[in-house]
């Protein structure tokens, strides 16, 4: 959101903000809490999980250093839609709802990229619940680990870590499948050499036959 601005600006919007610590498993905030608040992550993980109506819950993304949370359901004067959880010791900066939108009338790009920012939110949420429906769980396991690979990895002698805590369950609500299935998926690609996994990492040892994998379409 804040991506151009100049110096001067960028200390403004810092200026009229909050920096906190997050100890790892602090709630941000909680799903149905109003939407009082704009937040950025500095340093850290944060989970976006939400529940369902069938009880369960979903893990919607992981937010890394340098994103936005919550600005959406402020701006529009919605609830939270899910629960914002620390996965890790974390720090953020945050912003009360008129201070955002003191922020926006006194530099206007910021809503033009916040506008494009939830766009690009929904085309992912998109491409997502098409993988859900037309694709084998393999591929969108493997996507899924792409992805956190991409975003949130870190090169090691052993390969490429994810770089926060993540659990089988955790893919599993991610990739709309069962705890038991992400388990036989995740041993057959540390058999094979795609991966490297214990209950709470995930190395990706072999990149280019993950992509393989994450191509392939649906059945």
């Amino acid at each position: 959101m804040f991506a151009g601005l100049s110096s001067e600006a960028l200390e403004a919007v810092v200026g009229a903000g909050s920096v906190r610590k997050l100890a790892s498993g602090t709630r941000v905030f909680a799903q149905g809490d109003p939407g009082v608040s704009g937040h950025s992550l500095l340093e850290g993980r944060v989970k976006i999980v939400q529940a369902r109506a069938d009880g369960g819950q979903s893990v919607l993304r992981f937010i890394g250093p340098g994103e936005m949370y919550g600005t959406v359901a402020a701006l529009m004067n919605q609830p939270f839609p899910a629960d914002a959880i620390a996965v890790v010791d974390s720090v953020e900066i945050w912003w009360t709802l008129p201070t955002l939108r003191q922020l926006m009338r006194q530099h206007p790009d910021i809503g033009l990229r916040s506008t494009a920012a939830a766009g690009q939110r929904l085309l992912d949420l998109q491409g997502r619940i098409g993988e859900l429906t037309g694709e084998r769980v393999e591929t969108r396991i493997a996507r899924t680990l792409l992805r956190l690979m991409e975003k949130a990895g870190r090169r090691t002698s052993e390969g490429v870590e994810i770089d926060f805590p993540i659990t089988r369950q955790d893919l599993a609500e991610m990739t709309g499948s069962t705890l038991h299935t992400v388990s036989r998926t995740l041993a057959g690609l540390d058999h094979r050499g795609v991966t490297g996994s214990t209950r709470r990492r995930i190395v990706v040892r072999d990149p280019r036959a993950l992509a393989q994998l994450a191509e392939q379409g649906a059945d």
